[in-house]
């Protein structure tokens, strides 16, 4: 009853007066937005919460699931976002926490080395590259997975999106190899380092996600900036950690990548493709987590397709949770209302089964429930 009056409240004041037509939702349609709301994990900017924090909004009034923290503001070029001490970092996950309902997914990219969003100039430990912790052994790389999500742990931190367990097919790949994110060419040495970062991350109560599936490592472009075309380069191998890690260790999220890749789907690339997402990754290798796609604001798509024409092929093609990072070109402060609306309308029209969101957000709840049941032992 709580959020069903927040809601309708929050449409009142988004109607821009009094006079203004309130949507009149059953509760069917109540239910429903808010599963939708639940598979939204948005970025936004402050470094505290206050009333006026959009993000205070999407939490409390369109439960979302979950927010991503940045350092660095790429549309304004400017520092900080949400990032400048261990003390103020603390204070917002907990904030943030304190206002869901529910149990709220606080996600970071602390790969280590270049894709390090907790940097040693405000407070935090330095952090080496998986390149250079799998060359120096599986005690480095098991030292700097600890030390990552212990330091996760402390600030109230959820969820990493780490390990990258691309296999470094191109060791100049402008965003994979060349920043040292792949911890070998081998794949088999891939899913070693990656199941070290798995057991210590979850073991400190911060779910893994790996990514980039299915395979970033060998591409020649970067995706933050345009279209990046695998097909001649793709190999099957670059699936192998996929395998190794999805039969034999606890993978709860997965997330996507945008190449276009013909050797699986000649039509759409990765995130918005059912061949790779619910052929491959689910049927395939048989994973039962949840989906999540990469950035929707990279230029790989944004470049491409519409924003509504993406959304509607990505829940399609089965992804589970929408990464809004609001890092883009641009800066939205009501992607969630919108966003919300159009995936609505696509399932009163019939373009998206309504049954398709309520799987979506019946997994992330039982990620989160398994989070909730860990954290209380």
């Amino acid at each position: 009853m709580k959020r069903t009056l927040l809601i309708v409240v929050a449409a009142m004041i988004l109607a821009g007066c009094s006079n203004a037509q309130t949507p009149e939702y059953s509760t069917e349609e109540l239910s429903l937005r808010h599963d939708i709301g639940e598979m939204l994990l948005v970025g936004f900017r402050g470094t505290e919460l206050n009333d006026t924090c959009h993000i205070v909004r999407d939490i409390r009034d369109y439960g979302i699931g979950g927010v991503i923290l940045f350092e660095y503001d790429a549309p304004s070029g400017s520092r900080p976002r949400n990032i400048t001490s261990p003390e103020q970092l603390r204070r917002l996950c907990g904030a943030l926490q304190s206002v869901a309902e529910e149990k709220l997914l606080i996600g970071i990219d602390q790969e280590g080395g270049r894709v390090t969003r907790l940097k040693s100039n405000y407070g935090f430990p330095a952090f080496a590259s998986a390149q250079k912790t799998a060359s120096d052994g599986n005690d480095s790389v098991r030292y700097y997975a600890r030390l990552t999500a212990s330091t996760l742990r402390d600030l109230g931190i959820n969820l990493n999106f780490a390990p990258c367990v691309d296999v470094n097919i191109n060791p100049s790949c402008p965003v994979i190899g060349k920043l040292e994110r792949s911890f070998s060419k081998n794949s088999r040495r891939v899913a070693e380092c990656a199941a070290i970062w798995v057991e210590e991350q979850q073991r400190q109560g911060v779910t893994a996600c790996l990514k980039h599936f299915p395979g970033h490592g060998s591409s020649k472009a970067d995706t933050h900036m345009g279209l990046a075309d695998v097909t001649d380069s793709w190999r099957p191998a670059e699936l192998d950690p996929y395998r190794t890690l999805i039969s034999s260790n606890d993978i709860r999220m997965v997330m996507t990548t945008h190449v276009f890749n013909a050797q699986i789907d000649s039509l759409l690339p990765a995130t918005l493709s059912a061949r790779t997402l619910k052929g491959l990754l689910r049927d395939s290798l048989h994973f039962g987590g949840v989906i999540i796609t990469d950035d929707l604001a990279m230029g790989a798509m944004t470049q491409q397709y519409e924003y509504a024409e993406m959304l509607r092929h990505t829940i399609l093609a089965g992804a589970d949770m929408l990464c809004l990072s609001n890092n883009g070109k641009e800066y939205d402060a009501d992607i969630v209302p919108k966003t919300i609306d159009l995936i609505f309308s696509m399932v009163q029209r019939g373009d998206v089964p309504a049954e398709r969101i309520r799987e979506s957000a019946a997994r992330i709840r039982a990620l989160k429930q398994k989070m909730l049941m860990e954290q209380s032992k």
